[in-house]
């Protein structure tokens, strides 16, 4: 009747899960360069812009400058935040911010010129 229980022993908080919040947003900033060619080649096939290009008429001003660096600004310092924080939960926000700017700089390129 004496008999004591074993102390329980805590679970390993994250030993069998890998954190790999740096491969992603160095990937996703890998594949922004392409993304960005890809719709501008998207924006190349439309009647508009092609008109445009090639006959020099119904042409937009240009990128709204100030949203498109702003947003690709905050992609790269979320990156740097990303790659250089300790922290997994700081991490893995400048992932989400990074992934967030890179979806609003290809959104501003296509709705821009659509």
């Amino acid at each position: 009747m004496n008999a004591t229980a074993p102390p329980a022993t805590p679970p390993a908080p994250a030993a069998g899960r890998k954190d790999r919040s740096r491969l992603w947003s160095g990937l996703s900033a890998a594949l922004f360069v392409p993304a960005v060619l890809a719709a501008v080649m998207l924006l190349l096939s439309s009647v508009r812009v092609s008109r445009c290009v090639t006959y020099g008429v119904d042409c937009a001003r240009g990128l709204p400058g100030g949203l498109f660096v702003w947003s690709a600004g905050l992609a790269v310092a979320a990156l740097a935040v990303a790659l250089a924080a300790p922290a997994l939960r700081v991490r893995q926000v400048a992932l989400g911010t990074q992934l967030l700017a890179e979806g609003t700089a290809l959104l501003v390129i296509l709705s821009h010129y659509a």
